[in-house]
């Protein structure tokens, strides 16, 4: 208990899954959270469950893919309690059907890099300049193993792999100006985004190329297990640490 003591923490996508999890978990280890997702009345739920909880918390309903919405968050986050500490980029979309790269769709490649990449990016700059200013903080971005090991649709393993280079970058730009930038990159995770994705829909081919290099019987990530992680490299236990994507995936794709 205690170790985000009077930290404030924006956590993207926090209306379920992986962000959901997190907000609560920050919260109870003493952060003010600012959530935001584009859903309102999920945000608005788990805001009740972290008030109900005893938690510090303020839904702020946006879409990152917009620059001002991404912009927008930060000032209310700063507004609200004076400063900003952790910024977790977590919001994220899938693309339905596993595309690989021959048959990638134009629609997929805007709506995927727009949200997952662009709109971390947004989020970054916003955040990393309040915090520059403050003399410090932590950025954790949600990658994925996909971005690792390519095992995933086109679109959304550049998103993916971009969000670690990203990482990197911020990490060189700051080092020794007390602002740190990592990224947690999870194998499958059980949430409500995935258990969503049609069976029916998944490129055969691609899905066949991903089985041969990973292990599917081992054990997939809860949103709790991937929390766990980004509460260490959110805190100040990890403040030597900056630039590092660690595969959270039960070792599927050793």
């Amino acid at each position: 208990m205690g170790r985000l003591q009077d930290k404030v923490a924006i956590i993207t996508g926090g209306n379920s899954g992986v962000g959901a999890a997190t907000a609560l978990l920050f919260a109870k280890e003493g952060a003010k959270v600012v959530i935001s997702a584009r859903r309102k009345p999920q945000l608005e739920e788990v805001a009740a469950k972290i008030r109900e909880a005893g938690g510090e918390v303020l839904p702020v309903v946006a879409d990152i893919s917009r620059p001002e919405d991404a912009n927008h968050v930060v000032e209310e986050a700063v507004k609200a309690y004076g400063k900003l500490d952790i910024l977790v980029n977590n919001a994220g979309v899938l693309e339905e059907g596993l595309k690989p790269i021959d048959r990638v769709e134009d629609a997929d490649m805007d709506r995927i890099i727009d949200i997952n990449t662009k709109g971390t990016m947004y989020c970054m700059r916003a955040a990393s300049a309040k915090m520059e200013e403050a003399g410090g903080g932590s950025i954790v971005n949600v990658a994925s193993v996909a971005g690792v090991m390519g095992c995933g649709g086109a679109a959304y393993v550049a998103s993916k792999a971009a969000i670690i280079g990203i990482t990197r970058h911020t990490a060189l730009r700051f080092a020794g100006k007390g602002v740190r930038c990592n990224a947690v990159c999870p194998g499958t995770i059980v949430t409500p985004m995935v258990s969503g994705m049609n069976a029916a829909n998944m490129d055969a081919d691609m899905f066949g190329q991903m089985a041969k290099h990973g292990d599917l019987k081992v054990p997939p990530c809860m949103p709790e297990d991937v929390a766990n992680i980004l509460l260490f490299l959110a805190s100040d236990e990890s403040r030597a640490i900056t630039g590092q994507a660690i595969v959270s995936d039960f070792g599927s794709t050793l």
